[in-house]
C-alpha cells in the first residue's frame, strides 16, 4: 500500500505519519513490549508494593505514549480505511496491521488484569498511596471491572475474534453504502449522480422536488442492502450478547457505562427525564408543519430548513465564522484551529468511498489529531465543523495537562466539548440579521437541538428495546427492526411526522447503533454545554473553568469533573434546566412566526 500524503488543501496529509519508517517503528515496538513484558511479568513486587507499582506505571506509561496500539502505522491505515473504503489494497493492510495491534494487546494483558485481580484490600492501599495519586483514577477504573473479566486465556480470545465477529460485519454495511449512487435531482433541475452522504443531504434540500427524489433514492439504496443490514446487525447482536452473558452484565449497556465511568442510575434518569418531555419535541415538529403549511412533514423533511434565504456557507465561509468564534472565546482555542486547518488535518468534502458523517480522531499524544467532514455548504454543516472542532480543542488541550494514562475522553464529557461550540456560531450569525432570517435560524437551531436530545434519547430506548427483543427471539427480520424503530421514532415525533414508507429502513444507515449505547452522550452533552454556555454569556470568565474541563481527560471521574464546576449531574432540575432553554426557544420561533404571518 502506498503511503499517500496530502491531495489537495481540503483532505488530509499524512506527513506526520508517513515520516515514520513503519518497519523500523514496528521493531522498536516489538523491542519495547518484550523489555516491558520480561521487566514486569515475572516480578511481582509491583503487586504488592506501592513504591515498585509506581516504578512499572511510569514504565506502561511510556510505552503508552509512543508504542502502543501499532502507533502511527496503524493510525495511518484506520485513517486511510475511513476514506478509501472500497480499497481491497488498503483493506488489506488494515487487517493485517490489526493482527500485529491484538496481538501486542494480548501480550500486555497482563498488567491491568493482574491489578484488576488484586484483593480489595491491596486496592485500597493502592487507592490511599501518596506516591500514586497521579494514577489513583486509573487505578480505580480497572479495579470497576474486576467482576466482569474471564481468565488470561479467554480474555485473548475475546479480543481475537472481535475483527471476524463484529468489526468485519459494521464495515461491511458500511463499504456497500459507501460504494452505492444514484442519479438524483438536483437545484439545476439536472440528474447527477450522487454518493449516499450527498443523496442523504438532498434529502433535506428546500426544494420539494429535489428533496422527494433524493428520499426515493435513498429508500431505494436502502431497501437494496436491507438484507445485508438485517444479517449484519442480528450477528453483532448475539456477538454482544454471548459477550454480555460471559461477564455477567446485568444489562447490555452497562459496559458502555462503564468504559465511560458513569453510573447506570444517571444514564437511566437522564434518559426519562428526556423521554417525559418529548412533548416539546412534537410541539416544534407542529409548529414546522404549520410553516410548511402541511398537516403532516414526511419523514425526510423532519429537517428541512425553513425559509428561502437558501444561504449557502462555503467551507472558508464557515472557517471564517468558526474563526470569529474561536477567538472571541479564547485565542488558545483559534490557535488550535488554525494549526489542524494549516497542518491539513482536516479531511472536507464527501467523495464516494468515503464513510459518511464526521469525526474527530486522536490515538495518542505522541499523534496528531485528525478531523473528518462531508462539508455540503449547509448551516448544519458550519455547526458540524464547530462540533468536531470542539473535540480537537479538546484533545489538543488534554495534550498539554495529562500523562499518556490520563490522555482521552470519556462519552459522558467529550460530546460536551463539541456540542459547546455549536451555539456561539449561531449566535454570531444571529446578530444584525432580520427577522426573516432570524425564525430561519431559531428553526435550524430547534431542529438541531431537538435531534441532538430527543431523537437521541429515542434512539437510545429503540437499543434498549433492539437488544431486548433479540435476546427473547433469537433473530429479529429487517421488518421487526423496522418497526422497533418507528415506534421509538414516532415516540418524540408525535402526530406531525408521518411514518413514511422507507422510513423503518432508516435504522440502517444509523452508524450509532453498532457502536452500542453511544447516543446518550449526545443528549448528556448538549445539555451539559448548553449550562457552560449560559455561564459564559453571563460571566466571561467562566472560560477559565470550561479549559478545566477541556484539559481534565481522564484524571477523574465525570461526576467529579462536573462537581468542580458546580454541577451535579445526578440531580433531575440541572437535566430539566437545558430542557427549559428548548422550550422557552420554541416559544420565541412561534412568537416571531405569528408576527411574521408564517402561521
Amino acid at each position: 500500500m502506498s503511503n499517500k500524503t496530502i491531495s489537495d488543501n481540503n483532505s488530509w496529509n499524512f506527513n506526520t505519519l508517513t515520516k515514520v519508517n513503519f518497519a523500523k517503528k514496528r521493531q522498536a515496538i516489538i523491542l519495547a513490549h518484550d523489555k516491558f513484558i520480561a521487566k514486569w511479568q515475572k516480578n511481582r513486587a509491583w503487586l504488592k508494593d506501592p513504591l515498585t507499582l509506581q516504578k512499572a506505571l511510569a514504565d506502561f506509561e511510556i510505552l503508552k505514549e509512543s508504542y502502543s496500539n501499532g502507533a502511527e502505522e496503524a493510525f495511518y491505515c484506520w485513517l486511510r480505511s475511513e476514506v478509501e473504503e472500497n480499497n481491497t489494497e488498503v483493506k488489506a493492510k488494515f487487517n493485517q496491521v490489526n493482527d500485529f495491534v491484538l496481538s501486542l494487546e494480548n501480550k500486555l494483558q497482563f498488567f491491568e488484569l493482574s491489578l484488576a485481580r488484586l484483593p480489595k484490600s491491596i486496592q485500597a492501599k493502592f487507592s490511599r498511596a501518596k506516591n500514586l495519586q497521579a494514577y489513583k483514577h486509573y487505578l480505580e477504573k480497572i479495579f470497576a471491572t474486576s467482576p466482569y473479566l474471564l481468565s488470561d486465556g479467554e480474555e485473548k480470545l475475546m479480543r481475537l475474534k472481535s475483527q471476524s465477529s463484529y468489526y468485519n460485519w459494521v464495515k461491511m454495511t458500511s463499504e456497500f453504502l459507501s460504494a452505492e449512487t444514484a442519479p438524483v435531482l438536483t437545484d439545476s433541475g439536472k440528474l447527477v449522480k450522487k454518493s449516499l452522504a450527498e443523496i442523504s443531504t438532498l434529502s433535506k434540500n428546500q426544494n420539494k422536488k429535489v428533496r422527494d427524489d433524493a428520499a426515493t433514492k435513498l429508500n431505494q439504496i436502502l431497501v437494496k442492502n436491507i438484507k445485508v443490514g438485517e444479517n449484519e446487525l442480528n450477528s453483532i447482536l448475539a456477538d454482544k450478547k454471548v459477550n454480555d452473558e460471559l461477564r455477567h452484565m446485568s444489562r447490555p449497556d452497562l459496559a458502555r457505562h462503564l468504559s465511560d465511568d458513569i453510573d447506570s442510575a444517571t444514564v437511566d434518569a437522564m434518559i426519562k427525564i428526556v423521554s417525559d418531555n418529548f412533548s416539546v419535541a412534537k410541539k416544534y415538529y407542529q409548529l414546522k408543519a404549520k410553516m410548511f403549511k402541511v398537516k403532516k412533514l414526511k419523514y425526510h423533511e423532519r429537517s428541512v430548513s425553513f425559509g428561502d434565504a437558501k444561504v449557502k456557507y462555503s467551507y472558508e465561509k464557515a472557517k471564517d465564522l468558526l474563526r470569529v468564534v474561536l477567538s472571541d472565546l479564547d485565542p488558545e482555542f483559534l490557535k488550535i484551529f488554525n494549526n489542524f486547518d494549516k497542518q491539513g488535518l482536516i479531511d472536507v468534502y464527501p467523495r464516494t468511498g468515503k464513510t459518511s458523517g464526521a469525526f474527530c480522531a486522536a490515538e495518542s499524544l505522541s499523534m496528531p489529531t485528525f478531523i473528518m467532514l462531508n462539508h455540503n455548504e449547509t448551516l448544519n454543516d458550519v455547526l458540524t465543523l464547530a462540533h468536531e472542532v470542539g473535540h480537537g480543542i479538546n484533545n489538543e488541550m488534554m495534550r498539554q495537562k495529562q500523562s499518556a494514562l490520563n490522555f482521552g475522553a470519556t462519552l459522558a464529557t467529550a460530546e460536551v466539548s463539541s456540542t459547546f461550540f455549536e451555539d456561539f456560531i449561531l449566535k454570531n450569525i444571529l446578530r444584525d440579521c432580520s427577522d426573516e432570517v432570524r425564525l430561519e435560524i431559531l428553526m435550524e437551531k430547534l431542529n438541531n437541538d431537538v435531534s441532538t436530545i430527543f431523537r437521541q434519547a429515542a434512539l437510545y430506548l429503540f437499543e434498549q428495546e433492539l437488544h431486548q427483543e433479540f435476546r427473547a427471539k433469537g433473530y429479529l427480520s429487517a421488518a421487526e427492526i423496522g418497526e422497533l424503530f418507528k415506534k421509538h421514532m414516532a415516540a418524540y415525533m408525535g402526530d406531525y411526522v408521518e411514518q413514511s414508507k422507507g422510513a423503518e429502513n432508516w435504522w440502517l444507515q444509523w452508524s450509532h447503533i453498532r457502536n452500542y449505547f453511544y447516543v446518550y452522550s449526545y443528549v448528556s452533552g448538549l445539555l451539559i454545554s448548553k449550562h457552560f454556555q449560559k455561564k459564559v454569556a453571563a460571566d466571561k470568565k467562566f472560560v477559565e473553568k470550561v479549559k478545566y474541563f477541556l484539559s481534565a481527560g481522564l484524571s477523574e471521574s465525570p461526576r467529579a469533573i462536573f462537581a468542580h464546576m458546580g454541577i451535579n449531574i445526578n440531580d433531575g432540575a440541572f437535566w430539566q434546566e437545558g430542557i427549559k432553554e428548548i422550550k422557552d426557544l420554541l416559544v420565541e420561533a412561534e412568537t416571531l412566526a405569528k408576527k411574521l404571518k408564517k402561521i
